[in-house]
């Protein structure tokens, strides 16, 4: 049985590694929740260069929403690789994924919905 921590910290590595094999490039930071049967995780850091100019070079909201376009298609086409990861890491399977990105921040933010809370160990907390 893993700590809370064990599988934050697994499922940022997946996470970084998904981002830059499927995506081209990892997150500057990222951080995973895990919150009874949630999975959230926050990455910070994500546009690629071109998807920085191309939020830029167009009206507002036409960028952003081409870019946003875009980042959910990749996301829906590779949603199998990360239910995997997940369920693997985990041992729930996954019910839904849910992500959205910033163009002005360059945030990321995934929720998994799991199919139940998993255990977890407890540490021992020091004297």
């Amino acid at each position: 049985m893993k700590t809370q921590g064990e599988v934050e910290a697994a499922i940022c590595e997946g996470i970084i590694h998904f981002e830059r094999e499927y995506m081209g490039r990892g997150p500057k930071t990222i951080r995973a929740h895990l919150l009874g049967d949630f999975l959230v995780i926050r990455l910070q850091g994500v546009l690629t260069a071109a998807e920085q100019h191309l939020a830029k070079s167009l009206p507002a909201e036409k960028g952003r929403d081409l870019l946003k376009q875009v980042r959910t298609q990749l996301i829906e086409t590779a949603r199998p690789l990360l239910e995997s990861m997940v369920e693997s890491v985990t041992g729930a399977s996954v019910l839904s994924l849910h992500q959205d990105i910033s163009t002005v921040t360059g945030e990321e933010v995934m929720v998994f919905t799991l199919s139940e809370a998993i255990p977890l160990r407890e540490v021992a907390r020091k004297k």
